[in-house]
């Protein structure tokens, strides 16, 4: 019988863990799983302890190893964009309209909440489309306890245009609206609409021309 037998059940008995108890008297682990696999354990508080800075310790490794993944994901597939061209942006554009763009009026207008995204719109409409800011006008649109004031002020910072592009503000009073929602939205969304200013070219026969440039995507697949 092992020497060390003995001592190892009443450590077993008083709550400690296998690892606890290897550490103690160097009985290897296997040992102790085959002596005590089928006696009753409930751990003390200790064994407790370290059972949750364990798991803690193994959950935040586990974090690191995952932001660690992503980030090298995220730079590989940089890589296999390489160079924004500005062919890649005019796409980019008649992507966005194609998805969240409004194609009921003959009027090129897109909603969205992703700064990001809404960003990418702007400098489209400015870089490829050449329009200024007398031909963009916003909307915004939010819920009854919303800060007017510092969601145009966000997203005049956004899009780097002055409040006075905003028109009316679009309240949305439905009452079967989620909370989720609206914690998601903080800043509500912002509708950006383009306008001829005086100009056509800027106006509907922009318009026309995009979707002549959906058309071709399209139709040539």
């Amino acid at each position: 019988m092992n020497i060390h037998k003995a001592s190892a059940t009443q450590l077993r008995d008083a709550g400690y863990s296998y690892t606890m108890i290897h550490q103690k008297l160097g009985v290897p682990m296997s040992t102790l799983s085959n002596w005590f696999r089928d006696r009753p354990y409930t751990p003390n508080e200790e064994a407790k302890r370290r059972i949750e800075t364990g798991r803690y310790r193994y959950g935040l490794k586990r974090q690191a190893e995952r932001l660690k993944d992503i980030e090298n994901i995220k730079n590989a597939a940089r890589m296999e964009i390489g160079e924004f061209t500005e062919r890649d942006l005019w796409m980019m554009g008649i992507g966005l309209w194609l998805g969240e763009g409004s194609k009921t009026t003959e009027q090129i207008r897109l909603a969205n909440s992703n700064p990001d995204v809404v960003k990418l719109w702007v400098k489209w409409l400015t870089e490829v489309c050449g329009l200024g800011a007398e031909n963009i006008f916003l909307t915004l649109h939010c819920y009854p306890d919303t800060d007017e004031d510092a969601c145009k002020q966000y997203w005049a910072q956004t899009i780097g245009l002055d409040t006075v592009r905003f028109g009316k503000t679009q309240v949305d009073q439905r009452k079967d609206k989620s909370s989720v929602k609206r914690s998601t939205l903080q800043y509500g969304t912002v509708h950006i609409s383009v306008r001829s200013a005086g100009n056509p070219e800027k106006g509907v026969q922009l318009y026309r021309r995009l979707r002549g440039w959906v058309s071709a995507i399209l139709d040539d697949r």
